[in-house]
């Protein structure tokens, strides 16, 4: 098989499971569509990259290859390649806003100077 087809089935592989698997689609269809399927067969493949990928693969290899030893070969290639290709993609979710504290010299009472004391706070009035 030339390299050029096995490129662009992984890539159309790899779109078409991930558009299922994690995108909401246009006017959210797709976020919709999973949670009516919910947590059956359905959808736990659909909740998985993985085996998601076998399925939409098997397309692309009867229309890619000729022979069925070929094309069986060629929908584990697919599967394969979609799912090399979303584990060395970066993580595509929002990024968390990060939350620091510095250290600070406690002395006391908020707004007193080190060694300054206030009688209040002893049971002095």
């Amino acid at each position: 098989m030339p390299f050029y087809p096995l490129v662009l089935g992984i890539l159309g592989v790899w779109r078409v499971t991930h558009l299922l698997n994690a995108e909401d689609g246009p006017w959210d269809v797709l976020v919709r569509f999973r949670k009516r399927v919910g947590s059956g067969w359905l959808g736990g493949l659909l909740d998985c990259f993985y085996c998601l990928s076998l399925w939409v693969a098997v397309p692309f290899a009867l229309v890619l290859a000729g022979a069925w030893r070929e094309r069986i070969l060629l929908w584990l290639a697919l599967s394969a390649g979609a799912i090399l290709l979303e584990r060395w993609l970066p993580d595509r979710s929002p990024a968390r806003a990060e939350y620091w504290e510095e250290a600070e010299a406690q002395h006391g009472v908020l707004g007193e100077e080190p060694g300054q004391t206030d009688d209040r706070h002893h049971g002095h009035q």
